[in-house]
């Protein structure tokens, strides 16, 4: 969170490779499956007093967030629903791009991706973008204005990510985050520069 990942990949799509947004892709996921999580949680935000469904119809993502982030056994449950999509979807991204001759690379921005396992066996290569807590810290408050503790969360959350990609069968490469965007890029470019056709 805050490390500049997004900040990467915009960098990447400049350069003309074929990016999508695990985020984004997730989101389409949980619409996708909406009536499966109406019914898997339902009880769960009518007991709370919670409107998971929105007017039109779609997820109440901010709702669906208040009820699965307060328990690891909640939120297991969503991945499950969730994961699968969010996989079904990257993949087709990945196989509509690959070949093509114009592109350099795909490029699959995700904070998780070990958590989409069939994804992540598809990748050759990972960077790692990253910057010091305190640092990732500020950029979050400034970005996001949340509460201290809600960061220091999320932070939690994501505790010894490079570690496990590390256990992946993809190469990986980490990059500090410490400066300006085009510091960053030229950080980038250095690598990209020492690879026949990388991917991410």
């Amino acid at each position: 969170m805050a490390a500049g990942k997004n900040a990467a990949a915009k960098i990447l799509e400049q350069k003309g490779y074929a990016c999508i947004d695990a985020d984004l892709a997730g989101h389409t996921a949980v619409e996708n499956a909406r009536e499966k999580i109406f019914e898997h949680f339902g009880k769960e935000a009518e007991k709370r007093g919670i409107l998971l469904k929105n007017e039109d119809k779609s997820v109440n993502r901010r709702a669906l967030g208040a009820i699965v982030f307060e328990s690891l056994a909640l939120l297991s449950e969503l991945e499950s629903i969730v994961y699968p999509e969010t996989e079904r979807i990257i993949s087709n991204f990945i196989e509509e791009n690959k070949k093509r001759p114009e592109i350099p690379g795909v490029v699959v921005n995700a904070a998780v991706l070990y958590k989409t396992p069939n994804i992540l066996s598809q990748v050759q290569f990972i960077l790692y973008i990253d910057a010091p807590l305190i640092l990732r810290y500020f950029r979050a408050r400034k970005r996001d204005r949340l509460s201290p503790l809600k960061i220091l969360s999320r932070f939690a959350r994501q505790k010894d990510l490079f570690a496990k990609y590390q256990n992946s069968n993809a190469d990986i490469q980490r990059v500090w985050n410490t400066g300006s965007i085009k510091h960053l890029e030229k950080k980038i470019l250095k690598i990209l520069a020492s690879l026949e056709r990388p991917s991410l």
